[in-house]
């Protein structure tokens, strides 16, 4: 479903992505984990096309896309239209349109830009509502919803466009703690849909429980990749091990007892 090959991005003399070779199978679930600053949210961007990667290419589906530097060809409004509508995104902050009802932003992408018929279009937003369990928020406006809430709308908001994959964007790294379970658990049904998705999170016992394979990232490379058993429970690269050591660490934190 998704194929890089050779992808290459800096802003100026910054190298965010070394040389990106990535496959992903129809219907399976890919996990980004990486310290900060190592790429993962780049990555993600260049295969929607929101940002242009300077060499490499990326094909989505039967859409490629082939960069080469200045002598690149850079896609016109229709084929970048064509090619993101095969890839929904959600953000870590909503970007839900605030003027509009929670039902208004469902419909507004697929009556806007996929010209269908308003009464189709509702239809369908109102079922994809229901898909994330806020059929009863239809008519609310974003201020008035959680920020759980206005995710699973997002969530909604992409489904909507019938993309063919779902990329997340640390989805849950705005959230209160207490809504972190919720969004993960529209996710969690989407893997279980066969919905082809990549997930940039730091949720690691969710990525060792949904994803079929982990990709670890540091420095805009890919230092090993496999199933999450292999590189969460045994990692291989000395960087991987240090990272998820840290994430174990701030688990056992967590669950201290308070001194009295």
């Amino acid at each position: 479903m998704i194929e890089i090959n050779g992808l290459k991005k800096h802003f100026g003399d910054h190298v965010v992505l070394k040389d990106i070779n990535m496959c992903v199978n129809k219907g399976s679930v890919v996990a980004l984990l990486g310290p900060s600053g190592s790429g993962k949210s780049t990555l993600l961007r260049c295969i929607n096309l929101l940002t242009l990667p300077d060499k490499g290419a990326i094909r989505v589906g039967t859409h490629q896309v082939q960069f080469a530097g200045a002598a690149t060809r850079l896609p016109n409004d229709r084929e970048l239209a064509r090619f993101r509508a095969n890839t929904g995104m959600v953000f870590q902050h909503f970007n839900l349109f605030p003027h509009m009802t929670t039902l208004q932003n469902v419909m507004e992408g697929p009556v806007t830009v996929l010209r269908t018929r308003k009464d189709l279009a509702r239809s369908q937003a109102l079922a994809l509502l229901e898909k994330v369990g806020l059929q009863d928020k239809s008519g609310q406006y974003p201020a008035q919803l959680s920020g759980g809430q206005k995710q699973r709308v997002a969530i909604a908001r992409a489904l909507a466009m019938q993309p063919q994959v779902m990329l997340f964007d640390e989805v849950t790294s705005a959230l209160d703690p207490e809504l972190v379970g919720e969004v993960l658990a529209v996710i969690r049904n989407l893997a279980r849909d066969g919905m082809t998705m990549i997930l940039v999170t730091h949720e690691m016992s969710f990525a060792r429980e949904v994803a079929d394979e982990v990709f670890f990232m540091r420095e805009g490379v890919i230092l090993e990749s496999g199933p999450p058993r292999e590189v969460i429970d045994h990692p291989k690269h000395s960087a991987t091990r240090q990272f998820v050591a840290r994430y174990l660490a701030g688990q056992a934190m967590h669950f201290l007892p308070c001194s009295k």
